[in-house]
Formats: structure tokens, C-alpha cells, sequence
């Protein structure tokens, strides 16, 4: 039945309490131990069922209560504290700021299709949403000009039930927004502010919705939307629900409505970051914007387009990045790229590592590299993992020459870390670790910390999740009926004093959840040795659609069932950012197994190790890097296997051998104060040295740095005199890609003794240079068009140069008919086989990477 008329009723709060409506919803409450505290007070029952919503909060405190907090003198000193506590910290000057000058008009704009900022915003799926909002957190704390864009989903992801057979099954509550912190976007006169992009010959319409996170605007997509199809309105209702059809429809919505949104709000960033492939139609975008209003080609719009892209890539498998068949390309783009002024051909070619296969997909991780300069894993591994796997963008280039480097994960500690250990790292370390959280020097107060107090800090958060598991445990049976004895159990699952092993993440497959229990009969002597108990608590979703995946987590419950596990192993349903602070805040150890390299960082092990907790894993994504034996346990060296049920045999005998004779001895040696002094001394070392280093506020700054100050410069430089240096780019560009088949190595000689080709010369010596002399003929460019290398490195086994250095070789002189010569010195570092060769790539100012147009000639 549709209404007569629909509005919204908002709280009534007497006029001492109304600051508590700016401090709802601005989401940085949710790193302030003291607001946190402050909306407590107001109903602490109350701020758990309403999930630590503020917004809904307000909603349901009673009239009565809401009159005794407005007289309540301690209640308001505390509200105008924490009021007063966001006003000067929005109007304070950070990082950015002081580094590069300006004001906050936004330069950057962060596209991801999900952002977990809370529990109570539940629109985010896993590790790729909760690094996007401490990216946010992170960007407001340095005070970057940065504006986030994502899409407001109806229902979210999906909430996790178990039947009684430890199935999964999937649950889709509506997010009511008009109890949560985000706000409909208007325009002056009122009227929500509405953008469209045309799918299948008609107009979809999106309104907007906004979430402050500190300093940074979250504008969000919303196609529930009246003026729109039953069928357009369920664009934004699952966050990756729905098939290939439906993900294609979001990521146009996401990326090119995306930038429609930004133009409608009057928001002009400078450079563009895609977190992910999802949002790559963005660049497409861009192009047709610049085109229409500067009257540029697709070519010359694309160079000032590149040039202030960023990609970040979070995949290390192809079959996890989105690709589209050409049908369904046809069906969604055969009316858009005439407006790129460019054929299909041509466009398809933008999203295939072969541009010339017709029967390649188009996918937006390849879209997302060509149309970008600035490109990137998340972890140094993945970044090597990256390269590899896109090679094929850059044919001709050695493999560690792809242009795609790294920059690791982080998290932000303030919204995972225990407010006990905030408490304590307030006391030893200073204000500066808030403050400065990346500087290493200020982590080094950490060994000041007494092992008393550290370690009752410590056990305190244990004893504090075994009550939630407990609780959460309880509820999960009731949930699917279960009888009094099964509740009885819950009550007595898990001991708060014994060695406690987390292991929550995402259920797949290659995440190997179930590794720990290959050996059943070994794990039960492990749990329930006399003195000496251990226990492990699992948590983690799997994708509707990955029935392996399910199947793992229904190995788990099964097994927690039997008598030897069914008070020491524990499965808790519907993991979420709440579950995940409760656990990596009280466990002691973190379990994670996945199958090298398929772990592209992982940010769950970050976040326990600033809690004190000691990570055990698999040497893959972050922990590849950030392993040192003081801080933790390397199951393995990182090695690779053929047969992949004999590395699980052989990785889960490792796991087991780590448990028996390092880390369980470890914890039970206790002093005659009775405490774990070795354990302690391994858990200060893991916080000193991985706290400052695995953060967001390192990760955003070097994204800065590295990225976004870089790209804001060279859109200004492209952008600028009517895009003069845009259309001369492009035209330089057109003119090398047509003529550098004429580009030829005539000769390379050196001063070896023998015959020169690919022969063994003689009287190399280390510390002996090789002088080299190449004569190229340019043909019908120019000399200053190229730039001519040595490359030169270790010869393999077989003779091959594969990985290697290169060193620009200078211009000695001209000759006749074009032919330029080029001479360099190269250095003798170390003996052995080595070799060299000589190649000639693009050169010009204004191209920040030569290997970018995939353009190389080799002799």
C-alpha cells in the first residue's frame, strides 16, 4: 500500500543536547574513545541494540531520559567537550596543508564500490571496504583534500546465518538511512540533488547521500529512486549481489555516474583514484566530459586523463578481477563510444591484454592500467605477483620493468585498537602516537611499557571476548532453536586464561580455513593438553555463490561438535567490523594460512598485532614483508608446490610442529610473578616494529607523495592554455606510434676482446668498466624523440638475460641518412655469467613513464 504522504521524524533534543546531532553524524566519533563513552551514557543497552548507531540512538531515548541529561551538569560538560574536541579538529591545519599549501577545495577523488567506516554503515563486504574507510580515516587525519564515492546500498551485504548443519545461509535486512549517519544531499531549494546515466536506451536517475568522515565527504550513489524501473532501483540494493548483467549495470552507475555526481556537486578534483577495478568506466568518462567541453579528441583527452589517474589493483588471480563478454559490452556501450568519437574495435581494445583477440572480454583491471599512470599492488609481493600477471599490457618489457609498483596495506589502529591498550599507549608513549602513528621513533616507548601492566591490559581484552563469544554463541543457537542442552554448552565454551588463536576472514577456498584441522587427532592433544589448553575461535562469510567456500566453514562447525573441540574450538556467525575488534583485541594469536601468493596483503593481522596479538602465517601478502622472527611465527619459507594436497600435508605439519614447540611453550613459560616474560618481549618487539610501519596514515601519505601530488600537477600542467600540452602530447604520440617501425639498431660494438655477437668476449674484470657503442637509425624521427639503454644483468642457466639493469646510454654523434651514435660505460660489479643488450624506447617530457605506451625495440 503506497502512502498518502511520506516524511521523516527526526529526535526532538532539548536545545542543551543539540550538539549531539553534528557529532552523530560526523563518523569520526567512531575513533574517539571519549564520544564513544558520551553516547554510552546516554543508553548503554541501548547502544548495543542499536548496534552503535548514534543516529538511531537519538531516535528511541525516551523524552523523560533526554530532560534528565539536559540538567545533568556531568553529561554536559562531557557533551560540550567532545563537541568542542570536533570543531577544533575540523578547523585545525594537518599534514597536506602544511607540506603543499592550499585550502580543502578537493583535489582527489577516491572511487571504491564499498566502504566499511562502522558497523552501523553496513555497506561494505570485507578487507577492500574496511582499508577504503581507513583510507578515509586516515586521509581526514592528514588533512587531504580528498572526496570519497561510492554507492548507498538498500541492503547492503549479506548477514550471515548458520542452519543446524553449518550451512550458510543469506539474509538481506534493509538499511533504513534515515536512522544512520548519512544525509540526503539537496539542492538550494530543497530538492534532492538527482544525476542519470542512460543504460539500455533510458535514463537511470541516482540521488546522492553524503557521510562526513572527520575532514573527508563520502558522496554515495542511491538508484532506489521512484523516477526509475523496478529493475534500475535494484541497482544499489546488494552490494555484489546479482549476476553478470547486474555488476555491469553498478560499475557504470559507479564510475560514470560517479563523475556526473562530482560535476553536478560542482567538485573538479584533479587526479582520480580507482581502488579496484570497479569504478575504471570513470576514465571513460572523464574523456567524454573533456571532449564536450574543450572540444579535444578522444586521444587528446585521454593524455591529460592518464596522466591524472591512479590505480590501485587488489587481486593476485585473473579470475578475481571483472571482465565482460562482448555481447554484453555490445548491449551497454553500442550507443557510447560514438560519443568517444572512437570505434569498437578501438574501445575494446582499452580492457584487452591482447588488443587485437575479438574474443577477449573486456576487463576493467586492464581498462583501469591503460587508462592510468600511476598503477599499484598492495604489498611488495603482490606488486612482483601484479607485474607478472599483466605483463602482457606491456609486451616486450622484462617482467620487473612492468610499471606497477606497491605500496602496502595498512589499518587504522584507532578504530581497532582496545580503548584499555589506547590507555596504556596514552600513558607510555604520549599524545604522538595518535598524533604521528607512523613514526618509528615514538613506538619505541613501547619497551617502557611494564610487563605487569601490559600484560594485565592484555588478558583483560581475552576475558573480555570469551563474554562476547560466549554471548554471540548463545544468540546463534537460539537463532536456529536449539535445545537446553546446546545452550548450556554456550556458557561454558572457551576458558579466558588459556592461549587463545583467532582466525577470522573471508570463507575461500585458497584461504585454507580448514588447514589446522588436517591432522584431527594431533590438533585434540594440542587443545586440551593438561596445563597447558588451547582454543581457537573462527569467524568469516563466504560469497553466496562459493559453495567450497561454505563447505569450509561447515567442516568447522561439524568439527566443534565432537567431544574433543566442543569447548575449545567455536564458530561465530556473521562476521562484521564488531566481531572483528572483539576478536583481534583479545585473542593471542593470529592464524592465518592461505596459499602463497594468493593473499594480496590481508589487513586482519595488522590490526592484532597493535593489540598485542602474535601473528603465525603463512610468509604471504603483508606478513611476506613484515616477518621478523622477534615478532612472530613464518609457517614455511614461502616455498611453491606442484601437488597441492602435499603442501597442505606438508604446511599443516609445519603449523602443528610452530604450535607444540614454540608458541604454546612460550605462552605457559611463566616467572615466578607468573607471567609469559619470552611472550611479553615478542609482543612489545610486534608492536614497536609493526604498529608504526602497517598503518593507514604511512599508507595515505605515501599515496600522496608518491601519487595523488604528482598527478594534481601534471592534470594542471596538461590542463592548462586551452589544454595546449595535451593536444601536442597526443599529437607527438600519434606521430612516434606511426613511424617508430623505421626506428632501427644498426650496430653495438664494446672493447671485450673475441668477436662481437652472442659470443663469450674476454678480459672482463670486476671493477672494470665495458665501454659499449651503438649506432641507431632513427629513421623518420628524430633523435630527441628516443632515448637508446644498455640492459645488462646475470645470465639464467639457459643463457637468458631475464631480469636485469638498465642504464641510458648518451648521444656521442650524427651521421648521415638519420644514424645517431650512443655510447656508455657499464659497470663490473660482481663475476660471473652476464650479459647485455640495447634498446629503444619513447622519450618526451611530459611522459612520466617511457614503458607506459608499450612501445620497445629491441636488438
Amino acid at each position: 500500500m503506497r502512502p498518502l504522504r511520506m516524511f521523516t521524524i527526526e529526535p526532538s533534543l532539548p536545545e542543551q543536547l543539540s550538539p549531539l546531532i553534528e557529532l552523530a553524524h560526523n563518523m569520526w566519533w567512531c575513533w574517539q574513545g571519549d564520544v564513544l563513552e558520551l553516547f554510552r551514557r546516554l543508553d548503554s543497552q541501548g547502544w548495543e541494540d542499536c548496534y552503535h548507531n548514534p543516529v538511531a540512538l537519538l531516535g528511541r531515548i525516551p523524552q523523560e531520559r533526554l530532560a534528565e541529561l539536559a540538567v545533568d551538569e556531568g553529561f554536559l560538560a562531557h557533551l560540550q567537550r567532545a563537541h568542542k574536541s570536533l570543531k577544533d579538529y575540523l578547523s585545525s591545519v594537518g599534514w597536506w596543508r602544511k607540506t603543499y599549501g592550499g585550502d580543502r577545495t578537493p583535489q582527489v577523488a577516491y572511487f571504491c564500490a564499498e566502504f566499511g567506516i562502522n558497523e552501523c554503515l553496513p555497506i561494505y563486504s570485507g578487507g577492500l571496504g574496511v582499508l577504503a574507510g581507513d583510507h578515509l580515516k586516515s586521509a581526514s587525519e592528514l588533512d587531504l583534500p580528498l572526496v570519497a564515492v561510492g554507492m548507498l546500498y538498500q541492503q547492503g551485504y549479506f548477514r550471515q546465518r548458520l542452519n543446524a548443519d553449518g550451512w550458510q545461509l543469506e539474509l538481506f535486512p534493509r538499511n533504513d538511512f534515515h536512522n544512520m549517519p548519512v544525509t540526503l544531499y539537496r539542492n538550494k531549494d530543497g530538492s534532492p540533488l538527482v544525476i542519470e546515466v542512460e543504460m539500455l536506451n533510458r535514463p537511470v536517475k541516482a540521488q546522492v547521500w553524503v557521510v562526513h568522515v572527520g575532514r573527508i565527504p563520502l558522496y554515495l550513489l542511491d538508484a532506489n529512486v521512484p523516477e526509475n524501473t523496478p529493475e534500475d532501483r535494484h541497482i544499489t540494493a546488494q552490494l555484489y549481489g546479482g549476476d553478470q548483467e547486474m555488476r555491469i549495470r553498478q560499475e557504470i552507475l559507479l564510475g560514470i555516474g560517479g563523475v556526473r555526481m562530482l560535476k553536478a556537486l560542482g567538485i573538479n578534483p584533479k587526479a582520480f583514484h580507482m581502488n579496484e577495478g570497479h569504478s575504471a568506466f570513470l576514465s571513460l568518462d572523464r574523456c567524454r566530459l573533456l571532449m564536450a567541453e574543450q572540444g579535444l579528441s578522444f586521444s587528446e583527452a585521454s593524455e591529460a586523463v592518464r596522466a591524472s589517474n591512479i590505480f590501485t589493483t587488489h587481486t593476485p588471480v585473473p579470475a578475481g578481477n571483472d571482465a565482460f563478454e562482448p555481447w554484453l559490452i555490445d548491449k551497454y556501450f553500442a550507443n557510447y563510444w560514438p560519443q568517444l568519437g572512437i570505434g569498437r574495435e578501438e574501445f575494446f581494445a582499452l580492457g584487452r591484454q591482447e588488443p587485437t583477440n575479438k574474443e577477449e572480454p573486456l576487463n576493467l583491471t586492464v581498462l583501469a592500467l591503460r587508462m592510468s599512470s600511476y598503477r599499484n599492488g598492495v604489498s611488495e609481493l603482490h606488486g612482483a605477483v601484479s607485474r607478472k600477471l599483466w605483463a602482457n599490457v606491456w609486451p616486450g618489457l622484462p617482467i620487473d620493468e612492468v610499471p606497477v609498483t606497491h605500496i602496502t596495506n595498512g589499518i587504522h589502529a584507532r578504530t581497532f585498537l582496545s580503548h584499555e591498550m589506547a590507555a596504556v599507549y596514552d600513558r607510555y608513549l604520549g599524545p604522538r602516537w595518535q598524533e604521528k602513528p607512523a613514526d618509528m621513533s615514538v613506538w619505541k616507548a613501547v619497551d617502557t611499557i611494564p610487563d605487569t601492566e601490559l600484560w594485565r591490559t592484555h588478558e583483560q581484552r581475552r576475558e573480555r571476548m570469551v563474554v562476547f563469544a560466549r554471548r554471540h554463541f548463545r544468540q546463534q543457537l537460539l537463532k536456529r532453536g536449539a535445545g537446553a542442552n546446546e545452550l548450556a554448552i554456550a556458557d561454558e565454551i572457551l576458558d579466558p586464561e588459556a592461549l587463545t588463536i583467532g582466525f577470522a576472514r573471508r570463507f575461500a577456498t585458497y584461504k585454507r580455513a580448514n588447514l589446522i584441522l588436517a591432522d584431527p587427532e594431533r590438533l585434540a592433544k594440542l587443545l586440551v593438553a593438561p596445563g597447558r589448553p588451547v582454543q581457537i575461535v573462527f569467524a568469516g562469510k563466504a560469497h553466496p555463490r562459493d559453495n567450497p567456500g561454505k563447505d569450509l566453514i561447515r567442516q568447522i562447525v561439524h568439527a566443534a561438535r565432537k567431544d574433543p573441540f566442543r569447548r575449545s574450538l567455536v564458530f561465530l556467525e556473521d562476521y562484521d567490523m564488531n566481531v572483528a575488534r572483539y576478536l583481534v583485541q583479545g585473542v593471542d594469536v593470529w592464524l592465518n594460512t592461505p596459499l602463497r601468493p594468493m593473499e594480496a596483503s590481508g589487513t586482519s593481522g595488522m590490526k592484532a598485532a597493535a593489540n598485542g596479538a602474535l601473528n603465525l602465517s603463512i610468509p604471504d601478502g603483508w606478513w611476506a614483508e613484515g616477518y621478523e622472527s622477534d615478532v612472530g611465527w613464518a609457517i614455511g619459507s614461502g616455498e611453491s608446490y606442484d601437488d597441492l594436497e602435499y603442501q597442505n600435508k606438508v604446511e599443516s605439519q609445519a603449523l602443528y610442529d610452530l604450535l607444540e614447540k614454540e608458541v604454546v611453550p612460550l605462552f605457559y613459560e611463566r616467572g615466578s610473578d607468573k607471567l609469559p616474560h619470552g611472550w611479553i618481549k615478542k609482543m612489545k618487539r610486534a608492536m614497536s616494529k609493526l604498529a608504526p610501519m602497517y598503518n593507514t596514515n604511512r599508507m595515505v601519505r605515501q599515496y600522496a607523495e608518491k601519487f595523488y601530488a604528482n598527478a594534481a600537477a601534471r592534470w594542471e600542467r596538461l590542463t592548462a592554455n586551452d589544454m595546449a600540452e595535451a593536444r601536442e602530447l597526443a599529437a607527438w604520440k600519434a606521430h612516434f606510434r606511426h613511424n617508430f617501425a623505421s626506428v632501427r639498431v644498426e650496430s653495438v660494438s664494446d672493447d671485450l676482446a673475441g668477436p662481437q655477437g652472442p659470443s663469450r668476449g674476454q678480459g672482463a674484470l670486476v671493477g672494470r668498466d665495458i665501454h659499449v657503442e651503438a649506432t641507431i637509425d632513427t629513421g623518420a624521427l628524430e633523435a630527441k624523440d628516443i632515448l637508446v639503454e644498455l640492459y645488462y644483468g646475470p645470465l639464467d642457466e639457459d643463457g637468458q638475460l631475464h631480469t636485469g639493469e638498465a642504464i641510458r646510454m648518451e648521444q656521442t654523434g650524427e651521421m648521415e641518412n638519420r644514424k645517431v651514435k650512443y655510447t656508455v660505460a657499464m659497470p663490473c660489479t660482481r663475476s660471473g655469467m652476464t650479459g647485455y643488450t640495447v634498446r629503444v624506447l619513447p622519450q618526451h617530457p611530459a611522459v612520466s613513464d617511457l614503458r607506459e605506451m608499450g612501445l620497445i625495440r629491441w636488438v
